[in-house]
C-alpha cells in the first residue's frame, strides 16, 4: 500500500473525481510495444480536463476569469507497463488545498482494474502578469465554497 500523495485532513471536503477511458495507440508505444514513459503526463492531462469540465474549473473557466494555472510539480510512479491496444482508465482526483493551488492525484488502471501508474501534479494559481496569488482568486473561492457546501458531487 502506498502512502497518499495528499493526506486528508478532518475538516476538508471529500476529493472530487473524474474518470476517462482510453486505449493505447500505436504512436504512444516504444519499440518494445509498451507505453513510452513520456506519454503519461498527457494521460494525466486527459483526466484533468474531464474533471475540470465536470466541476466548472476547466481551462476555459480559468481563461474567462484571467487565472493562470501552470504546473509547478509533476510526479509519476510507474507500477507496470501498458501495452499497445490495451484498454485503460485514468482517474483524476482533486484534493482540497487551503493555498491558492490545485492538488491533483492520478491513478491509471488496466482493463482488469489493476493499478499500472500513479502520480500527482501541483498547479499554482497566478494572475496574467505571472504573480502568484497568495489567496484563491474570487472565481476559485466561489468554486471552493460550492465544494465545501457539498454542491459538487
Amino acid at each position: 500500500m502506498r502512502r497518499p500523495y495528499f493526506p486528508a485532513k478532518g475538516d476538508h471536503p471529500p476529493p472530487l473525481r473524474a474518470r476517462v477511458q482510453r486505449r493505447v495507440r500505436f504512436e504512444e508505444v516504444d519499440p518494445l510495444g509498451i507505453v513510452w514513459h513520456g506519454r503519461y503526463p498527457s494521460y494525466f492531462e486527459d483526466a484533468r480536463v474531464v474533471l475540470g469540465e465536470r466541476y466548472g474549473i476547466g481551462y476555459d473557466d480559468f481563461r474567462a476569469n484571467q487565472v493562470l494555472a501552470p504546473i509547478k510539480k509533476l510526479h509519476i510512479d510507474y507500477v507496470k507497463p501498458l501495452r499497445f491496444g490495451e484498454e485503460f482508465s485514468i482517474e483524476g482526483v482533486l484534493h482540497w488545498a487551503e493555498a491558492a493551488r490545485l492538488n491533483f492525484e492520478f491513478v491509471i488502471r488496466d482493463a482488469r482494474e489493476q493499478v499500472t501508474t500513479t502520480g500527482f501534479s501541483v498547479q499554482l494559481l497566478m494572475d496574467p502578469s505571472g504573480e502568484v496569488f497568495m489567496v484563491p482568486p474570487p472565481f476559485c473561492q466561489a468554486f471552493r465554497e460550492r465544494w465545501r457546501a457539498g454542491e459538487l458531487r
